[in-house]
Protein backbone atom coordinates (compact mmCIF):
# COMPACT_ATOMS: atom_id res chain seq x y z
CA UNK A 1 0.00 0.00 0.00
CA UNK A 2 0.98 4.00 -0.72
CA UNK A 3 2.97 5.05 2.14
CA UNK A 4 1.46 8.32 1.59
CA UNK A 5 -1.97 6.75 1.72
CA UNK A 6 -1.38 5.46 5.28
CA UNK A 7 -0.08 8.29 6.49
CA UNK A 8 -3.02 10.60 4.93
CA UNK A 9 -5.68 7.97 6.55
CA UNK A 10 -3.88 7.60 9.84
CA UNK A 11 -4.52 11.34 10.30
CA UNK A 12 -7.84 11.42 8.87
CA UNK A 13 -8.81 8.61 10.74
CA UNK A 14 -7.46 10.67 14.17
CA UNK A 15 -9.92 13.16 12.67
CA UNK A 16 -12.74 11.13 12.31
CA UNK A 17 -12.87 10.09 16.17
CA UNK A 18 -13.25 13.72 16.87
CA UNK A 19 -16.03 13.97 14.55
CA UNK A 20 -17.80 10.69 15.32
CA UNK A 21 -16.72 9.51 18.46
CA UNK A 22 -20.02 7.01 18.65
CA UNK A 23 -17.79 4.54 16.39
CA UNK A 24 -14.44 4.28 17.58
CA UNK A 25 -12.27 2.81 14.33
CA UNK A 26 -9.02 3.65 16.61
CA UNK A 27 -9.50 0.89 19.72
CA UNK A 28 -6.85 0.73 22.21
CA UNK A 29 -5.90 -2.91 21.17
CA UNK A 30 -3.65 -3.71 18.37
CA UNK A 31 -5.29 -2.95 14.96
CA UNK A 32 -3.91 -2.69 11.40
CA UNK A 33 -4.54 -0.69 8.85
CA UNK A 34 -6.94 -2.63 7.32
CA UNK A 35 -9.06 -3.24 10.18
CA UNK A 36 -9.20 0.50 10.56
CA UNK A 37 -10.17 0.57 6.89
CA UNK A 38 -13.10 -1.83 7.37
CA UNK A 39 -14.56 -0.07 10.18
CA UNK A 40 -14.46 3.20 8.56
CA UNK A 41 -16.16 1.77 5.58
CA UNK A 42 -18.60 0.41 7.31
CA UNK A 43 -19.46 3.67 9.96
CA UNK A 44 -22.94 5.21 10.17
CA UNK A 45 -21.78 8.93 9.42
CA UNK A 46 -20.66 10.23 5.97
CA UNK A 47 -18.03 11.76 7.34
CA UNK A 48 -15.74 8.75 7.08
CA UNK A 49 -16.80 7.96 3.38
CA UNK A 50 -15.97 11.61 2.43
CA UNK A 51 -12.68 11.37 4.38
CA UNK A 52 -11.82 8.36 2.93
CA UNK A 53 -12.30 9.54 -0.58
CA UNK A 54 -10.21 12.46 0.35
CA UNK A 55 -7.96 10.33 1.50
CA UNK A 56 -7.59 8.05 -1.54
CA UNK A 57 -7.22 11.67 -3.91
CA UNK A 58 -4.43 12.91 -2.01
CA UNK A 59 -2.33 9.93 -1.68
CA UNK A 60 -3.01 9.81 -5.44
CA UNK A 61 -1.18 13.38 -5.67
CA UNK A 62 1.17 12.63 -3.51
CA UNK A 63 2.65 9.90 -5.48
CA UNK A 64 2.42 11.64 -9.03
CA UNK A 65 5.59 13.94 -8.21
CA UNK A 66 7.69 10.36 -7.56
CA UNK A 67 6.59 8.80 -10.76
CA UNK A 68 6.97 11.91 -12.33
CA UNK A 69 11.16 12.55 -11.55
CA UNK A 70 11.20 8.80 -12.33
CA UNK A 71 9.95 9.16 -15.34
CA UNK A 72 12.09 12.36 -16.29
CA UNK A 73 15.29 10.23 -14.89
CA UNK A 74 14.11 7.82 -17.18
CA UNK A 75 14.40 9.70 -19.89
CA UNK A 76 17.72 11.43 -19.10
CA UNK A 77 19.23 7.69 -19.15
CA UNK A 78 17.46 6.75 -22.56
CA UNK A 79 17.75 10.53 -24.98
CA UNK A 80 15.06 10.70 -28.24
CA UNK A 81 15.37 12.43 -31.25
CA UNK A 82 15.06 15.71 -29.69
CA UNK A 83 17.98 15.53 -27.53
CA UNK A 84 20.24 15.21 -31.00
CA UNK A 85 20.54 18.05 -33.14
CA UNK A 86 22.70 19.62 -35.69
CA UNK A 87 24.31 21.68 -33.01
CA UNK A 88 25.29 17.88 -31.43
CA UNK A 89 26.43 16.86 -35.00
CA UNK A 90 28.83 19.73 -35.81
CA UNK A 91 30.48 19.47 -31.90
CA UNK A 92 31.98 16.02 -33.30
CA UNK A 93 34.89 18.00 -34.73
CA UNK A 94 35.03 20.65 -32.22
CA UNK A 95 33.17 24.21 -33.23
CA UNK A 96 36.78 26.10 -34.31
CA UNK A 97 36.10 24.34 -37.71
CA UNK A 98 33.31 26.31 -38.66
CA UNK A 99 35.47 29.58 -38.45
CA UNK A 100 38.38 28.05 -40.21
CA UNK A 101 38.78 28.85 -43.82
CA UNK A 102 37.16 26.77 -46.77
CA UNK A 103 40.61 24.95 -48.03
CA UNK A 104 41.23 24.44 -44.01
CA UNK A 105 38.04 23.85 -43.25
CA UNK A 106 38.01 20.96 -45.78
CA UNK A 107 41.46 19.69 -45.04
CA UNK A 108 40.49 18.87 -41.55
CA UNK A 109 37.05 17.25 -42.32
CA UNK A 110 38.54 14.98 -44.99
CA UNK A 111 41.47 13.83 -41.90
CA UNK A 112 37.47 13.68 -39.63
CA UNK A 113 35.59 11.48 -42.65
CA UNK A 114 37.62 11.04 -45.70
CA UNK A 115 35.99 13.39 -47.76
CA UNK A 116 35.56 17.24 -47.85
CA UNK A 117 33.07 19.45 -46.49
CA UNK A 118 31.23 20.28 -49.70
CA UNK A 119 30.84 16.24 -50.65
CA UNK A 120 30.18 15.53 -47.41
CA UNK A 121 26.84 17.56 -47.89
CA UNK A 122 26.16 15.98 -51.22
CA UNK A 123 26.46 12.51 -49.78
CA UNK A 124 24.06 13.50 -47.15
CA UNK A 125 21.41 14.92 -49.02
CA UNK A 126 21.91 12.06 -51.71
CA UNK A 127 21.09 10.26 -48.58
CA UNK A 128 18.39 11.81 -46.53
CA UNK A 129 15.37 10.86 -48.37
CA UNK A 130 15.94 7.26 -47.59
CA UNK A 131 17.09 7.92 -43.92
CA UNK A 132 13.90 10.00 -43.24
CA UNK A 133 11.66 7.24 -43.93
CA UNK A 134 13.57 4.43 -41.24
CA UNK A 135 12.48 6.47 -38.34
CA UNK A 136 16.38 6.68 -37.10
CA UNK A 137 16.62 8.61 -33.71
CA UNK A 138 19.52 10.77 -35.33
CA UNK A 139 19.50 13.24 -38.01
CA UNK A 140 20.82 12.47 -41.07
CA UNK A 141 24.07 14.19 -40.91
CA UNK A 142 24.92 12.75 -37.60
CA UNK A 143 24.06 9.25 -38.75
CA UNK A 144 26.40 9.97 -42.28
CA UNK A 145 29.18 11.32 -39.99
CA UNK A 146 29.04 8.51 -37.44
CA UNK A 147 29.68 5.66 -40.33
CA UNK A 148 32.11 7.53 -42.79
CA UNK A 149 34.19 8.33 -39.75
CA UNK A 150 33.96 4.58 -38.80
CA UNK A 151 34.94 3.58 -42.75
CA UNK A 152 37.45 5.92 -43.29
CA UNK A 153 39.60 5.00 -39.90
CA UNK A 154 38.23 0.99 -39.47
CA UNK A 155 37.08 1.97 -36.22
CA UNK A 156 34.74 -0.61 -34.39
CA UNK A 157 31.22 -0.34 -33.69
CA UNK A 158 32.35 -0.26 -29.93
CA UNK A 159 35.05 2.27 -30.39
CA UNK A 160 32.32 4.64 -32.35
CA UNK A 161 29.81 4.31 -30.07
CA UNK A 162 32.01 5.32 -26.99
CA UNK A 163 33.30 8.82 -29.25
CA UNK A 164 29.45 9.34 -29.82
CA UNK A 165 28.00 7.94 -26.46
CA UNK A 166 25.67 6.00 -28.22
CA UNK A 167 25.23 2.14 -27.54
CA UNK A 168 27.72 -0.52 -29.77
CA UNK A 169 24.57 -2.35 -31.13
CA UNK A 170 23.11 1.13 -32.43
CA UNK A 171 26.32 2.14 -34.04
CA UNK A 172 26.15 -1.08 -36.07
CA UNK A 173 22.46 -0.99 -36.82
CA UNK A 174 23.30 2.87 -38.23
CA UNK A 175 26.68 1.40 -40.48
CA UNK A 176 24.27 -1.59 -41.42
CA UNK A 177 21.81 0.88 -43.07
CA UNK A 178 23.70 3.44 -44.22
CA UNK A 179 26.04 1.29 -46.27
CA UNK A 180 22.78 -0.51 -47.40
CA UNK A 181 21.24 2.32 -48.47
CA UNK A 182 24.72 3.32 -50.47
CA UNK A 183 25.14 -0.17 -51.89
CA UNK A 184 21.40 0.12 -53.04
CA UNK A 185 20.07 3.40 -54.08
CA UNK A 186 23.11 5.32 -54.72
CA UNK A 187 25.08 2.46 -57.40
CA UNK A 188 22.76 2.55 -59.89
CA UNK A 189 23.58 6.66 -60.56
CA UNK A 190 27.52 6.53 -59.28
CA UNK A 191 28.75 3.45 -60.97
CA UNK A 192 27.67 2.25 -64.42
CA UNK A 193 29.02 1.00 -67.53
CA UNK A 194 29.91 3.50 -70.20
CA UNK A 195 27.38 2.57 -72.72
CA UNK A 196 26.67 6.18 -73.63
CA UNK A 197 28.73 7.38 -76.70
CA UNK A 198 30.38 10.36 -75.13
CA UNK A 199 31.96 8.88 -72.33
CA UNK A 200 33.10 6.24 -74.17
CA UNK A 201 34.53 8.10 -76.65
CA UNK A 202 36.34 10.16 -73.92
CA UNK A 203 37.40 6.95 -72.29
CA UNK A 204 38.53 5.00 -75.29
CA UNK A 205 40.65 8.09 -76.21
CA UNK A 206 42.31 8.35 -72.98
CA UNK A 207 43.45 5.02 -72.69
CA UNK A 208 44.92 5.29 -76.14
CA UNK A 209 46.92 8.50 -75.06
CA UNK A 210 48.23 6.33 -72.28
CA UNK A 211 48.64 3.23 -74.02
CA UNK A 212 48.47 3.43 -77.80
CA UNK A 213 45.88 0.86 -77.60
CA UNK A 214 43.03 2.15 -79.81
CA UNK A 215 39.41 1.50 -77.86
CA UNK A 216 39.78 0.24 -74.70
CA UNK A 217 37.30 1.46 -72.33
CA UNK A 218 38.51 -0.39 -68.77
CA UNK A 219 40.89 -2.45 -66.55
CA UNK A 220 39.85 -5.22 -64.72
CA UNK A 221 41.59 -6.80 -61.72
CA UNK A 222 40.62 -8.50 -58.03
CA UNK A 223 41.84 -7.94 -55.17
CA UNK A 224 41.11 -9.86 -51.66
CA UNK A 225 39.41 -7.57 -48.78
CA UNK A 226 40.56 -8.85 -45.13
CA UNK A 227 38.47 -9.85 -42.96
CA UNK A 228 38.98 -9.11 -38.75
CA UNK A 229 37.61 -12.68 -38.46
CA UNK A 230 36.62 -15.57 -40.99
CA UNK A 231 33.63 -17.40 -40.95
CA UNK A 232 33.47 -20.69 -38.75
CA UNK A 233 32.13 -22.90 -41.06
CA UNK A 234 34.47 -23.88 -44.55
CA UNK A 235 37.50 -20.85 -43.39
CA UNK A 236 39.58 -22.16 -45.59
CA UNK A 237 37.31 -21.12 -48.87
CA UNK A 238 38.12 -17.77 -47.73
CA UNK A 239 41.89 -17.79 -47.26
CA UNK A 240 43.60 -15.37 -49.62
CA UNK A 241 46.58 -15.93 -51.61
CA UNK A 242 48.03 -14.45 -48.80
CA UNK A 243 47.13 -16.80 -45.92
CA UNK A 244 44.34 -14.32 -44.35
CA UNK A 245 40.75 -14.71 -44.09
CA UNK A 246 38.89 -12.37 -46.82
CA UNK A 247 36.12 -11.77 -49.62
CA UNK A 248 37.14 -11.03 -52.98
CA UNK A 249 36.71 -7.95 -54.47
CA UNK A 250 36.25 -7.02 -58.52
CA UNK A 251 36.07 -3.65 -59.93
CA UNK A 252 36.53 -2.38 -63.92
CA UNK A 253 38.01 1.39 -63.79
CA UNK A 254 38.60 3.90 -66.47
CA UNK A 255 41.29 6.19 -66.70
CA UNK A 256 39.91 8.50 -63.83
CA UNK A 257 39.99 5.55 -61.77
CA UNK A 258 36.10 5.88 -61.61
CA UNK A 259 35.05 2.05 -61.11
CA UNK A 260 32.17 1.03 -63.87
CA UNK A 261 31.29 -2.25 -62.03
CA UNK A 262 31.76 -4.26 -58.83
CA UNK A 263 31.25 -7.81 -57.82
CA UNK A 264 31.85 -8.84 -54.56
CA UNK A 265 30.37 -12.47 -54.84
CA UNK A 266 33.38 -14.63 -53.62
CA UNK A 267 35.42 -15.97 -50.44
CA UNK A 268 39.29 -14.81 -50.98
CA UNK A 269 39.88 -18.35 -51.63
CA UNK A 270 38.16 -18.05 -55.26
CA UNK A 271 40.49 -17.27 -58.04
CA UNK A 272 39.94 -14.52 -60.48
CA UNK A 273 38.94 -16.14 -63.11
CA UNK A 274 35.97 -18.51 -61.37
CA UNK A 275 35.12 -15.02 -59.68
CA UNK A 276 34.55 -13.11 -63.12
CA UNK A 277 32.77 -15.54 -64.58
CA UNK A 278 30.13 -15.61 -61.89
CA UNK A 279 29.53 -12.23 -61.87
CA UNK A 280 26.69 -10.51 -63.88
CA UNK A 281 29.22 -8.63 -65.72
CA UNK A 282 30.22 -11.86 -67.85
CA UNK A 283 27.09 -12.61 -68.39
CA UNK A 284 25.94 -9.35 -69.55
CA UNK A 285 28.83 -9.49 -72.00
CA UNK A 286 28.78 -13.22 -73.21
CA UNK A 287 25.16 -12.56 -73.67
CA UNK A 288 25.63 -9.32 -75.70
CA UNK A 289 23.10 -7.73 -72.97
CA UNK A 290 25.82 -4.28 -73.05
CA UNK A 291 25.85 -2.74 -76.00
CA UNK A 292 29.09 -0.61 -77.05
CA UNK A 293 27.61 1.80 -79.93
CA UNK A 294 31.50 2.34 -81.41
CA UNK A 295 33.62 -0.64 -83.52
CA UNK A 296 36.42 0.47 -85.32
CA UNK A 297 38.12 -1.15 -88.38
CA UNK A 298 41.89 -1.76 -87.74
CA UNK A 299 43.51 -3.74 -90.79
CA UNK A 300 40.12 -5.04 -91.99
CA UNK A 301 38.96 -6.33 -88.75
CA UNK A 302 36.16 -5.19 -86.86
CA UNK A 303 37.04 -4.16 -82.98
CA UNK A 304 34.84 -3.79 -80.32
CA UNK A 305 35.57 -1.73 -76.81
CA UNK A 306 36.96 -4.09 -74.73
CA UNK A 307 38.90 -4.66 -71.04
CA UNK A 308 42.25 -5.26 -70.21
CA UNK A 309 43.57 -7.76 -67.07
CA UNK A 310 46.26 -9.74 -66.48
CA UNK A 311 47.17 -13.15 -66.93
CA UNK A 312 44.61 -14.94 -64.23
CA UNK A 313 41.76 -13.89 -66.60
CA UNK A 314 40.55 -15.61 -69.84
CA UNK A 315 41.12 -14.27 -73.27
CA UNK A 316 37.90 -12.97 -74.85
CA UNK A 317 36.86 -10.78 -77.46
CA UNK A 318 35.75 -8.23 -75.10
CA UNK A 319 39.01 -8.81 -72.68
CA UNK A 320 42.03 -9.10 -73.26
CA UNK A 321 44.85 -10.14 -71.76
CA UNK A 322 48.57 -10.93 -71.92
CA UNK A 323 50.64 -13.34 -73.99
CA UNK A 324 53.15 -14.12 -71.19
CA UNK A 325 53.13 -13.20 -67.99
CA UNK A 326 57.13 -13.80 -68.10
CA UNK A 327 58.23 -11.99 -71.01
CA UNK A 328 59.24 -14.71 -73.35
CA UNK A 329 56.95 -13.80 -76.57
CA UNK A 330 58.21 -12.01 -79.27
CA UNK A 331 59.38 -8.48 -79.42
CA UNK A 332 56.18 -7.51 -81.32
CA UNK A 333 54.12 -9.28 -78.25
CA UNK A 334 56.30 -8.13 -75.60
CA UNK A 335 55.45 -4.83 -76.52
CA UNK A 336 51.64 -5.10 -76.76
CA UNK A 337 52.13 -6.97 -73.42
CA UNK A 338 54.09 -3.67 -71.93
CA UNK A 339 51.22 -2.06 -73.45
CA UNK A 340 48.20 -3.53 -71.96
CA UNK A 341 49.73 -3.49 -68.24
CA UNK A 342 50.05 0.23 -68.73
CA UNK A 343 46.49 0.46 -69.03
CA UNK A 344 45.77 -2.03 -66.46
CA UNK A 345 47.97 -0.24 -64.09
CA UNK A 346 44.80 2.36 -63.93
CA UNK A 347 42.49 -0.32 -61.82
CA UNK A 348 45.51 -1.54 -59.62
CA UNK A 349 45.62 2.39 -58.60
CA UNK A 350 42.28 2.96 -57.87
CA UNK A 351 42.01 -0.27 -55.96
CA UNK A 352 45.04 0.97 -53.71
CA UNK A 353 42.91 4.41 -53.74
CA UNK A 354 40.22 2.83 -52.70
CA UNK A 355 41.52 1.27 -50.00
CA UNK A 356 43.99 3.73 -48.54
CA UNK A 357 40.80 6.24 -48.53
CA UNK A 358 38.31 3.60 -46.75
CA UNK A 359 40.58 1.69 -43.96
CA UNK A 360 37.89 0.11 -42.95
CA UNK A 361 39.08 -2.51 -46.14
CA UNK A 362 42.35 -2.82 -44.53
CA UNK A 363 40.58 -5.09 -41.96
CA UNK A 364 36.59 -5.38 -42.06
CA UNK A 365 35.40 -5.56 -38.56
CA UNK A 366 31.55 -6.00 -39.66
CA UNK A 367 29.44 -8.48 -39.57
CA UNK A 368 30.16 -11.36 -42.47
CA UNK A 369 26.54 -10.87 -44.03
CA UNK A 370 27.15 -7.17 -44.26
CA UNK A 371 30.54 -7.51 -46.16
CA UNK A 372 29.12 -6.93 -49.29
CA UNK A 373 27.25 -3.94 -49.20
CA UNK A 374 30.10 -2.21 -46.60
CA UNK A 375 32.65 -3.24 -49.61
CA UNK A 376 30.35 -1.32 -52.33
CA UNK A 377 29.41 1.41 -50.66
CA UNK A 378 33.11 1.86 -50.37
CA UNK A 379 33.22 1.75 -53.99
CA UNK A 380 30.48 4.34 -54.11
CA UNK A 381 31.72 6.60 -51.70
CA UNK A 382 35.19 6.15 -53.77
CA UNK A 383 33.66 7.36 -56.94
CA UNK A 384 31.71 9.82 -55.50
CA UNK A 385 35.26 10.94 -54.21
CA UNK A 386 36.58 10.89 -57.89
CA UNK A 387 34.05 12.78 -59.79
CA UNK A 388 34.40 15.64 -57.30
CA UNK A 389 38.14 15.32 -57.90
CA UNK A 390 38.91 15.08 -54.35
CA UNK A 391 42.63 14.83 -53.10
CA UNK A 392 44.09 11.47 -53.55
CA UNK A 393 45.77 10.10 -49.89
CA UNK A 394 48.22 7.46 -49.92
CA UNK A 395 47.39 4.54 -51.77
CA UNK A 396 47.51 1.17 -49.93
CA UNK A 397 49.79 -1.05 -51.26
CA UNK A 398 49.59 -4.43 -51.84
CA UNK A 399 51.93 -7.52 -52.37
CA UNK A 400 52.62 -8.23 -55.86
CA UNK A 401 50.15 -10.92 -57.55
CA UNK A 402 50.82 -14.45 -58.73
CA UNK A 403 48.82 -16.80 -60.39
CA UNK A 404 48.41 -19.02 -63.15
CA UNK A 405 46.21 -18.70 -66.54
CA UNK A 406 42.68 -19.78 -66.37
CA UNK A 407 42.15 -23.08 -67.92
CA UNK A 408 39.82 -22.65 -71.38
CA UNK A 409 36.11 -23.58 -70.40
CA UNK A 410 34.33 -25.78 -73.83
CA UNK A 411 31.63 -22.98 -73.62
CA UNK A 412 34.67 -20.30 -74.30
CA UNK A 413 36.38 -21.89 -77.19
CA UNK A 414 34.53 -19.58 -79.94
CA UNK A 415 35.27 -16.76 -77.66
CA UNK A 416 39.03 -17.40 -77.06
CA UNK A 417 39.87 -17.44 -80.72
CA UNK A 418 37.74 -14.74 -81.71
CA UNK A 419 39.96 -12.68 -78.40
CA UNK A 420 43.06 -14.55 -80.01
CA UNK A 421 42.67 -12.88 -83.20
CA UNK A 422 41.53 -9.34 -82.15
CA UNK A 423 44.40 -9.36 -79.91
CA UNK A 424 46.77 -10.40 -82.63
CA UNK A 425 45.53 -7.70 -84.95
CA UNK A 426 45.99 -4.81 -82.30
CA UNK A 427 49.83 -6.19 -81.69
CA UNK A 428 50.73 -5.83 -85.41
CA UNK A 429 49.15 -2.45 -85.55
CA UNK A 430 50.51 -1.40 -82.07
CA UNK A 431 54.23 -2.44 -83.39
CA UNK A 432 53.81 -1.12 -86.71
CA UNK A 433 52.55 2.26 -85.35
CA UNK A 434 55.14 2.43 -82.92
CA UNK A 435 57.94 1.25 -85.04
CA UNK A 436 57.34 3.94 -87.66
CA UNK A 437 58.41 7.14 -84.94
Amino acid sequence: MDQWFLVMLSNLLHLHNSLDPTTDTLSTTATTSASSTTSLLHSSSIAPLLLFTMASVLSYVASTPSNNNNRRKKRRRNPNASDYSVAAFRALSTEHIWSLEAPLRDAQWRSLYGLSYPVFTAVVNKLKPHIAVSNLSLPSDYAVAMVLSRLAHGLSAKTVASRYSLEPYLVSKITNMVTRLLATKLYPEFIQIPVGRRRLIETTQAFEELTSLPNMCGAIDSSPVKLRSGPSSNPATYLSRYGYPSVLLQVVSDHKKIFWDVCVKAPGGTDDATHFRDSLLYQRLTSGDVVWDKVINVHGHHVRPYVVADWCYPLLPFLLTPYSPSGMGTPAQNLFDGMLMKGRSVVVDAIALLKGRWKILQELNVGLHHVPQTIVACCVLHNFCQIAREPEPELWKEPDESGAQPRMLDSEKSLYFFGESVRQVLTEDLHQKLSSR
